[in-house]
C-alpha cells in the first residue's frame, strides 16, 4: 500500500500517482513509503509460504502495478564449503545473470504503469541488460548509454534485446553526462522520455531491497551479523536497509528497540576506484569525484555514487566498515570461488570474497559470525575482461595527484586506496 515518496534530505512528501525523479528542493533520492501499519494488519511473513520464488512474493511492500517480471529473485543462499557461517548469495542467476533485474523489473514495471515511452539510462553494463530486457518484455523503448569498454556480454545482449546502444568514450560519469545533455532537449517531454539512471527514481531501489527481505527469510526471519556488499551505486546497500527498517515496522524481524542489532554493513570497492572507502577512511558525508577510475570491474567503476551520503550514513549507522580489493585480488578471488564453491562469480562479487579474508584476519569478523557475501552477477558476462585479466593483471593504482588521507582504522583494516 503505497502512500507517497519522501525526500531522504529534507523529509519533503510527493505523490506516488506520477512519475518522480529526485526531489525538486535539493535534488535529494526519493524513497517509496507504505502503510506498513495496515499492512501488518493484513499480511504476515507466514503468508509467504508457497508464493513464487521471485522477488514479486513480497508485493504487499511493493507498488502496485502489474509486474514486469521474468522470474527475478529469490535466489539461492549458498553455504560456504570454506567458511563455516558464510553464505553466499548469488545474484548470478537472475534473469540477464545479474542483481540488476531486480531493479530494473520494479522500475520499467512502473514506468509502463505510468505511460512511460522511452527510458535513458547510463550503464556500466548489467543495468543496461536488465533495462533493454525489461523493456522489451513490456514494449517501452530502452536507450542505452555505456562505456566503450563495457563487457562484450552487455554489449550484445543489449543489440539482441532491441535497445538503442550509445556507446561513449569515458566512464559512466561522462554516460551519465549524455543523458544529462539529451535531458535539454525539446523532445525529452515531448516524447516521453524518462531517466532511470542509479537513484534517480524512486523503484529500483524498491526492486533492490527484496534482496533483503530473501535474506531475512532465508535465514528464518534471522538477520546475519556482517553482509558484505560490492558497492558501484550502492543501490542494493540503501534497499536493504530500508528492508531492514520495513519489516522491523512490521514485526518480521525482531527491531532495534528490543536490543536486536542489524547486520554490519560492509561496502567493497575496487582500488582504483574506491570513493566510498576514500570518504568513510577520512570520515566525511559524502564523496569526491574519483580521478582516473581504473578497474576490470566494471560495475564498481563509479566515480561519484548519487547515493554516496546514504551509503556512508548507513555505514556509520551499521558500524560496518568499507575496503578495498585490486584488481589482481579480484581475479585471484574469482578464480578460488570458482574452484572451491563452484560459483563462477562477477568481478564485482570476487571482491567480497576478499574483503570477508581482510575482515576475518584483521578480527572485525569472527568465524562464528554469520555473514552473507553477495555474488552480483555471473562471471559468464566478464569472459573477455577475465581472460585479459589472466593474461595480464590490472594493477588498480590509486590516482598520482590525490592525496593520501590519513588512515582512521576500522576494524583493524587501513583502507587501501
Amino acid at each position: 500500500m503505497l502512500t507517497h515518496l519522501e525526500c531522504t534530505r529534507c523529509g519533503e512528501h510527493y505523490p506516488a500517482d506520477r512519475s518522480q525523479t529526485v526531489c525538486p528542493k535539493d535534488a535529494g533520492i526519493l524513497y517509496a513509503r507504505y502503510d506498513l501499519a495496515a499492512i501488518k494488519r493484513t499480511f504476515s511473513s507466514a503468508r509467504l509460504a508457497g508464493r513464487a520464488p521471485t522477488m514479486w512474493r513480497y508485493d504487499a511492500v511493493l507498488p502496485e502495478a502489474d509486474p514486469v517480471s521474468l522470474g527475478e529473485g529469490f535466489t539461492p543462499m549458498l553455504p560456504s564449503r570454506e567458511y563455516p557461517n558464510v553464505f553466499i548469495k548469488d545474484e548470478g542467476l537472475n534473469p540477464t545473470g545479474s542483481f540488476k533485474a531486480r531493479g530494473l523489473s520494479a522500475c520499467v514495471t512502473m514506468a509502463r504503469h505510468f505511460g512511460l515511452k522511452k527510458l535513458a539510462i547510463p550503464s556500466a553494463g548489467n543495468a543496461a541488460g536488465a533495462l533493454a530486457a525489461y523493456s522489451a518484455a513490456a514494449k517501452v523503448e530502452a536507450h542505452i548509454f555505456m562505456p566503450k569498454d563495457v563487457p562484450a556480454a552487455n554489449r550484445i545482449e543489449c543489440d539482441y534485446y532491441g535497445a538503442q546502444v550509445t556507446l561513449v568514450d569515458g566512464l559512466i560519469s561522462d554516460c551519465a553526462g549524455k543523458v544529462a545533455e539529451l535531458k535539454e532537449s525539446a523532445a525529452w517531454n515531448k516524447d516521453g522520455w524518462f531517466d532511470v539512471s542509479t537513484t534517480k527514481e524512486p523503484y529500483r531501489v524498491e526492486g533492490k531491497k527484496t534482496m533483503g527481505y530473501e535474506v531475512a527469510e532465508q535465514l528464518g526471519w534471522r538477520l546475519p551479523q556482517g553482509i558484505i556488499y560490492p558497492t558501484g551505486g550502492g543501490v542494493g546497500l540503501l534497499g536493504m536497509w530500508k528492508a531492514f527498517e520495513e519489516m522491523e515496522a512490521l514485526g518480521w524481524i525482531a527491531s532495534e528497540r528490543s536490543g536486536a542489532e542489524r547486520p554490519k554493513m560492509i561496502s567493497v570497492q575496487a582500488a582504483g576506484c574506491a570513493p566510498i572507502v576514500k570518504a568513510w577512511d577520512e570520515g566525511k558525508s559524502g564523496v569526491e569525484m574519483w580521478a582516473n577510475a581504473a578497474t576490470l570491474a566494471a560495475g564498481l567503476r563509479v566515480p561519484k555514487p548519487y547515493g554516496d551520503y546514504l551509503i556512508l550514513d548507513i555505514l556509520k549507522k551499521s558500524k560496518g566498515a568499507a575496503v578495498s580489493a585490486t584488481d589482481e585480488e579480484i581475479v585471484q578471488a574469482a578464480r578460488h570461488w570458482a574452484k572451491v564453491e563452484g560459483i563462477f562469480a562477477a568481478p564485482e562479487g570476487a571482491a567480497c570474497l576478499v574483503a570477508y579474508r581482510k575482515l576475518r584476519a584483521s578480527g572485525f569478523f569472527k568465524p562464528e559470525d554469520t555473514v552473507v557475501l553477495f555474488n552480483t552477477g555471473s562471471g559468464l558476462k566478464y569472459l573477455d575482461v577475465l581472460e585479459a585479466g589472466m593474461a595480464k593483471p590490472v594493477s588498480a593504482a590509486r590516482p598520482a595527484q590525490a592525496a593520501k588521507p590519513q588512515g582512521r582504522q576500522i576494524g583493524g583494516i587501513i583502507g587501501p586506496y
